[in-house]
């Protein structure tokens, strides 16, 4: 569905942003806006990572049988492959905090999730969000600095992309992909549900930076930050996401080569997030701590053209074209196809 592939893209350039553009501390001006790319970027590609294995796995109706076994083995089979892809981002050295280890937890969490209703997805995400922070914050006291206990424990409670409060995102976007996202009711339910979620975590944030004292525990976990893994900041971003998807949808039922560049670069996200950062660790250190809008700017235009390009005339990305086959051939060696009933039978 292009209008997936358009938030998809919108998420990996906005990861970019947050990577690369120089942004005024203040919201409100020429360039302040690009703060909010910073971390509601990586949310929003980890929410539709859980609508990727909704779609693998049946979308609005969940596969059953030998369908559901082999959507469950491509998936953990995707999620063993972004782990040492992860681990040769993460030896690039560059100063970005690689997202793919903990993804590929999540990920491979989601397969054994696959049969769930959306009722209950949404009300283990909502125990998540609830739980998993004040969890994470006393593991994080309790080891001092997860890293030095392994990149295993860094993954699940560290302090970018903890998988024990991230995969809320997942279990939310595989709720929204057990859904009809082809229907316009469907789509303005998740843009009043992304509102929704929009006043319900950023305002609690601002109501508790107003009333509770800096530095307080109390304030701490309700903060809205960046990358504060708090409820909050949670919830506030999954209504982006939401926001996001469902503006997608509707621009790309009406118009759906408008936004052919973005949905190219959604189709090749994997690609698009691997290659700009090894182009970082070939530029050096200063692409992230000098940060540049022109150099920003350089890198989207590029990478849309690439993905364009390559997507017109090659289809998937090399990263997703190798997934896709190794998946897909492990699956079918592993769980084979259930015959079909004979005529006598039938």
């Amino acid at each position: 569905m292009v209008g997936i592939d358009v938030a998809r893209g919108l998420a990996v350039l906005g990861m970019f942003a947050a990577h690369l553009g120089a942004s005024d501390e203040e919201f409100w001006t020429r360039t302040g806006w690009l703060q909010v790319a910073d971390g509601r970027s990586a949310a929003t590609f980890a929410l539709l990572a859980g609508v990727s294995a909704a779609l693998l796995s049946g979308g609005r109706t969940p596969v059953d049988g030998a369908a559901l076994r082999q959507a469950r083995v491509r998936i953990v089979a995707r999620a063993v492959a972004l782990w040492p892809l992860g681990a040769l981002l993460i030896a690039l050295d560059t100063p970005v905090v690689v997202i793919l280890p903990a993804y590929a937890v999540m990920f491979a969490v989601t397969a054994g999730l696959l049969r769930l209703p959306p009722r209950t997805l949404l009300l283990i995400a909502g125990v998540v969000v609830v739980v998993g922070p004040p969890v994470v914050r006393l593991a994080q006291v309790a080891l001092g600095d997860p890293r030095e206990a392994g990149q295993h424990v860094d993954v699940l409670v560290g302090d970018y992309y903890p998988a024990a409060v991230w995969i809320a995102y997942l279990l939310v976007g595989l709720a929204v992909g057990r859904t009809d996202l082809r229907s316009p009711e469907v789509g303005r339910r998740l843009a009043g549900a992304g509102a929704l979620c929009v006043v319900l975590g950023y305002g609690t944030a601002a109501v508790a930076r107003r009333v509770l004292p800096p530095g307080s525990a109390a304030r701490d976990l309700l903060t809205s930050e960046p990358h504060s893994s708090t409820g909050p900041e949670v919830v506030g971003n999954i209504g982006v996401a939401l926001l996001v998807l469902a503006t997608c949808l509707a621009v790309t039922a009406r118009a759906p080569r408008l936004l052919a560049p973005l949905a190219a670069t959604g189709a090749l996200a994997l690609t698009a997030y691997c290659s700009h950062l090894v182009a970082i660790a070939i530029i050096g250190e200063d692409a992230v701590w000098d940060p540049s809008n022109l150099r920003l700017a350089t890198f989207v235009l590029v990478t849309l053209a690439a993905a364009t390009a390559w997507r017109l005339t090659l289809g998937r990305g090399p990263l997703e074209r190798a997934l896709h086959a190794g998946s897909g051939a492990l699956a079918h060696a592993l769980v084979p196809t259930e015959p079909e009933p004979s005529d006598a039978r039938r």
